[in-house]
């Protein structure tokens, strides 16, 4: 007895090294890939607080892609001999998270998805165009720290043109039936005078000072940066956009006629919808969501007493001015109004609120023809402004107002902003979790927001129900239209059919909608499939505690979780609804 008690001593001792070892093991590793990426991904650094890199913008040659996934597949090698069941709980989760995170980055560059930088919805062009808005200008020394990264601007732009050629040479592009018109936000930049140029608006208030030797010194700098730096640059990038990329371009569609297109599109499926569902099981449940969500769309239109089939009742709400604002005031007062509704009420139905305030804004003109409905732009925790739900005010007769809660609930609250900056304030967690963002959770959350809109009494009338709807339909329409366009070989018309005959989208949403899920593989499946998810969990905690079920608890819980893949949401519910259930037996127990 005793040299088996001695035996299980030495056991359990050499356990708790090994698990020591690992957990110290991963710690390493992930600190040494947090301080790689903020090296490599200066704004990222930027908004961390770094100094050392603050102005330097993210070098994307070649060499640059290289020298990456050199590293992540080191990493990964290092990471093989780190077990993740001998770490502590929370610790596994990292590690899960964080393996996912270093995998994509190696699919992603085997598949060469760098080749293509942009898509309909957004792009490198647009992100360096936010420059002025994400700089707080707060002293002298900010502006010529901005101007510092001005300055590194048109080399980036060169490098990005050299990936885009190669991609033009390896048939790794952006589909030729989706290119018009996305020059737009590029000719903005190409102007005749500084004054003229978004990147020299921060200078036109900048502060008196007592020194205007300096002050007039800064300024012509400026002028100089930007008309023989900025500008000249958008102009070759204006000029390889007409001359080489709209002839090169792709005449196919779908992802899987890319180079290793099915391979990829999967990939991309793991990536956004961190599933391994194949397009064949993707699209089977969205037309099964369809069929649902038809039935309930079609109670509201038989409630309304409407004369008429689905497609007149269609037609009458993309036509009727009832439905919609005649300036764009109206609309952000609109939204404005239906987002304070919704912040009176989160107290009812969350326990824990952040403290980053939002507001509301338009959607930037130079993207707005060709941008969605709204988007959520969040902010770091330490800023100086709050995060924004942009509302695009552009073609106000596609932008119907039965839909604006539910698109406010998305973006604003309960959805994006919500999630987002209580994921900010998750100190304990690592950087590398902390500062991620998976597209199921967060899309999936913020889709779950809508329909929890219902419970917090935000639809006014049967029309905005109708409107939440028809954005439940458009997302279950994104299953079917998705895995149609990248493994089923649907045609562009095809597409814009399908969700036009589903859903109270106008014509040219149904447009640009179609087109960003073509230029933007499988980011599309998300949405429906992370709400999904959180709809079966809450479900399934419901029916297992009965009465004594928290819904603040229960979205606290998820809340506080920051962004993670289904698969750990699915765990980590499972395990809560457990520990509820244990803690009820417990007092049942001790009040018997």
């Amino acid at each position: 007895m005793k040299h088996i008690m001695t035996g299980l001593f030495f056991l359990g001792f050499t356990l708790c090294v090994s698990a020591a070892e690992d957990s110290a093991a991963f710690k390493s590793l992930y600190e040494k890939e947090w301080a790689f990426r903020l090296k490599e991904y200066p704004r990222l650094a930027r908004e961390m607080g770094a100094e050392e890199t603050a102005h330097r913008l993210t070098r994307v040659a070649r060499e640059d892609q290289d020298r990456r996934y050199a590293f992540y597949a080191g990493l990964e090698t290092e990471l093989k001999a780190v077990s993740c069941e001998r770490l502590e709980r929370v610790e596994c989760i990292n590690y899960r998270i964080f393996r996912n995170q270093v995998r994509q980055f190696i699919e992603d560059h085997e598949h060469r998805a760098y080749l293509i930088p942009f898509n309909s919805d957004w792009g490198f062009y647009m992100s360096l165009a936010r420059l002025p808005q994400e700089t707080d200008f707060t002293d002298f020394d900010s502006y010529a720290g901005y101007l510092a990264t001005l300055e590194e601007l048109p080399l980036v732009m060169d490098q990005y043109i050299g990936l885009m050629r190669e991609g033009l040479a390896v048939g790794m592009t952006q589909p030729r039936a989706v290119l018009d018109g996305r020059d737009a936000p590029i000719k903005a930049q190409v102007v005749g005078s500084a004054e003229e140029s978004p990147f020299f608006r921060p200078f036109i208030d900048l502060p008196e000072t007592d020194d205007t030797k300096a002050r007039e010194a800064l300024l012509d700098k400026a002028r100089r940066v930007v008309m023989e730096g900025v500008v000249p640059a958008h102009e070759r990038l204006l000029a390889f956009f007409h001359e080489e990329y709209l002839p090169g371009a792709r005449t196919t569609l779908g992802a899987s006629a890319l180079p290793g297109g099915k391979a990829f599109y999967q990939s991309q499926i793991r990536r956004y919808a961190t599933v391994d569902l194949s397009p064949a099981e993707i699209h089977d449940i969205g037309l099964s969501e369809v069929r649902r969500i038809r039935a309930e769309m079609q109670e509201i239109i038989e409630q309304l007493g409407f004369d008429g089939s689905f497609a007149d009742f269609i037609e009458f709400l993309r036509t009727d001015p009832q439905f919609y604002a005649t300036t764009a005031k109206q609309l952000l007062a609109e939204a404005s109004y239906v987002t304070k509704k919704v912040d009176g009420r989160l107290p009812q139905f969350f326990g824990r609120l952040p403290r980053q305030p939002y507001g509301v804004a338009p959607v930037p003109e130079d993207i707005a023809p060709f941008y969605t409905a709204g988007r959520y732009a969040g902010a770091p925790q330490d800023a100086l402004r709050g995060g924004y739900y942009w509302v695009n005010t552009y073609d106000l007769k596609s932008r119907p107002l039965y839909a604006l809660p539910a698109l406010s609930l998305h973006e604003a609250a309960p959805g994006h902003h919500l999630q987002a900056a209580l994921a900010l304030e998750q100190d304990e967690q690592p950087d590398f979790r902390r500062y991620d963002y998976i597209s199921a959770y967060g899309e999936g959350w913020a889709l779950y927001a809508e329909k929890l809109g219902v419970e917090m009494e935000i639809y006014e009338t049967p029309y905005e129900d109708f409107g939440r709807l028809t954005y439940e339909m458009w997302r279950a329409c994104r299953l079917v239209i998705d895995t149609g366009i990248h493994a089923m070989g649907w045609s562009r018309e095809q597409a814009q059919e399908y969700l036009a005959g589903n859903t109270a989208l106008s014509i040219h949403e149904v447009t640009t909608e179609v087109d960003r899920y073509i230029s933007w593989p499988a980011q599309a499946l998300s949405y429906k499939l992370g709400e999904y998810t959180i709809w079966q969990l809450r479900r399934s905690a419901e029916s297992r505690l009965g009465p004594d079920f928290d819904l603040r608890a229960f979205h606290d819980f998820i809340l506080a979780l920051g962004s993670v893949p289904l698969d750990i949401l699915q765990d980590e519910v499972g395990r809560w609804t457990q520990d509820q259930a244990s803690d009820m037996k417990i007092e049942d127990g001790e009040n018997t």
